[in-house]
Order: structure tokens, then C-alpha cells, then sequence
């Protein structure tokens, strides 16, 4: 992947996010482009074409708040030797971060460990981004030191069109992976689909591959690729996020959210 879009903010997830992007581009000789979207209160935002005088202090204090952590984050990045650019933006997160993503090969955002407590917690940001957008996510979860790159990948495959987009976007990081590992479950009652498709197509990407087709055993899909991933062990994995929207809110489906909410791994999402 030669373009990591890096959501910079100041949570308990900041560190693991710069740690995977850096391990992210240096496996693959790529960059990073930092994105902080400043996030402005309703009523800061309201109070501005209001005419009040608050409004103008708090922007300029967030503002003073976000240029302090760049200078702090750009001091890491210099240190880590990669290479980054800097892009900062006022509003929404999460369209601002799709908005510059246009022509990224993937977005690393934190996947929180838990309910958010207070604003030092990481945002949930990832099924917004993943189903909203067009880009992969890299889901890191707060607490993961580092992204094996080249480690144990593991791909869930269904055969459906949001696990065809993961294995497409992963097959950069695919290539470096020292073992590739593709699980299917057999669902019961569910019209067989070819789960040699995927293995055939990464061949064809130069990826040698493991096929697992697990026995779903009267378990759900969920439980059935748990116990899966719990076997193999994989270093990081891919697969297709499902979702439904809600309002403006977007949730996972099923599968989709047991995974995110048991693995502590990084986790390529694509919908």
C-alpha cells in the first residue's frame, strides 16, 4: 500500500494507529498522509453566524490545542523515518477523513476496546468509514504495539461482494504475509459458493494460500470463524464489514461485530 491515510487525534489510540501506519509503509516503501479534522461544537459552530464573541476564542483555542499534538506527532514521524504530508480540516470526522481518502489504498482508524468514558477514549469511527466509504479501514484496536505485516494473515471469505472488496484491497499487504491462511464456513442450509475462487485469484497475485473450510457444528457463522481465527492465530486478517444504516449511524452486522468486539488484531475491513 503505497497511500496510508493516518487519522490523527489526541485519544488512547493515537499511538497504535502511528505504530501500524509506520509498520504499514514501511513494509511497502509507501507514505502517509495525516488527516486531523477539527471537530467544533454545535454551539461554537451555531454561535459563529450567530455573531457571539465565544465562538471565535473556542475555534482558536481547538485550533492551538490541534497544532500542539501536530508538532508532537511530526516530531514521532521524523523519528520513525517514513514519509508523511500534512492535511488539517474543520468539521465532521468522518467525512472529512473519507473526503481526503479519494485516492488512499487504506484508512487506519482505532478500533476501541470498550465503551467510550470520556473524550480521551478513541471515537468508534470505523463502521462509519468502512460502510460509508469506498477505501479499506484498518481497524487497530487501541492497545495493539505493532502491525506483523508480514506475519500470519488470515482472509474470511464468503464469496459475498464485501469480502471480495477486503481480499482485493488486501493483496498488497497479502504479498508480504509469510503465511496466508483463507477460512470459509460451511453454512448450513446456504447455497455452496466456490471457496476456491479466492485462493485461485491471490495465486494469480503471486500469494500462495491455505484453504480452511470450517464446520459451522451448529454454532453461529461468528462463533464458527472464532473458533477459527482462535486456531490459526493470525497476526492481522481481512474481511467484508456488514452493516445496515440507522438515521445517520452506521452498525455492523452480526458477524462483522463479534469479530471486531473479540480479536485483538488489526483487521482490514471493505464493504
Amino acid at each position: 500500500m503505497k497511500s496510508v491515510l493516518l487519522h490523527i487525534h489526541d485519544d488512547r489510540g493515537a499511538e497504535s494507529r502511528l505504530q501500524a501506519a509506520c509498520d504499514m509503509v514501511r513494509a511497502t516503501d509507501g507514505h502517509i498522509h495525516c488527516v486531523q479534522v477539527t471537530t467544533l461544537p454545535d454551539f461554537v459552530a451555531a454561535d459563529m453566524y450567530g455573531g457571539a464573541s465565544l465562538a471565535p476564542a473556542m475555534v482558536d483555542e481547538l485550533h492551538a490545542m490541534d497544532e500542539k499534538l501536530r508538532a508532537r506527532t511530526e516530531e514521532r514521524l521524523r523519528r520513525e523515518g517514513v514519509s508523511w504530508d500534512w492535511r488539517q480540516a474543520d468539521g465532521d470526522i468522518v467525512r472529512g477523513l473519507l473526503s481526503a481518502a479519494k485516492l488512499s489504498d487504506a484508512i487506519v482508524a482505532t478500533l476501541p476496546e470498550g465503551m467510550r468514558r470520556d473524550y480521551h477514549d478513541p471515537l468508534p469511527l470505523c463502521a462509519d468509514l468502512a460502510l460509508a466509504g469506498r477505501t479499506p479501514v484498518m481497524a487497530v484496536p487501541q492497545s495493539a504495539r505493532a502491525m506483523m505485516v508480514a506475519g500470519r494473515a488470515l482472509v474470511a471469505w464468503d464469496g459475498s461482494q464485501e469480502a471480495a472488496a477486503a481480499l482485493r484491497g488486501a493483496v498488497p499487504l497479502l504479498k508480504l504475509a509469510q503465511e496466508v491462511h483463507v477460512v470459509t464456513v460451511e453454512e448450513a442450509g446456504k447455497y455452496p459458493f466456490p471457496a476456491t475462487d479466492a485462493p485461485e485469484y491471490l495465486a494469480r497475485h503471486g500469494v500462495m494460500t491455505q484453504l480452511h473450510t470450517w464446520p459451522q457444528d451448529g454454532r453461529a457463522v461468528a462463533d464458527a470463524l472464532m473458533a477459527a481465527i482462535r486456531v490459526l492465530k493470525p497476526d492481522w486478517l481481512a474481511m467484508g464489514a456488514y452493516g445496515h444504516s440507522r438515521l445517520r449511524e452506521y452498525v455492523f452486522g452480526g458477524v462483522t461485530r463479534t469479530v471486531l468486539q473479540e480479536v485483538r488484531v488489526p483487521v482490514l475491513l471493505a464493504h
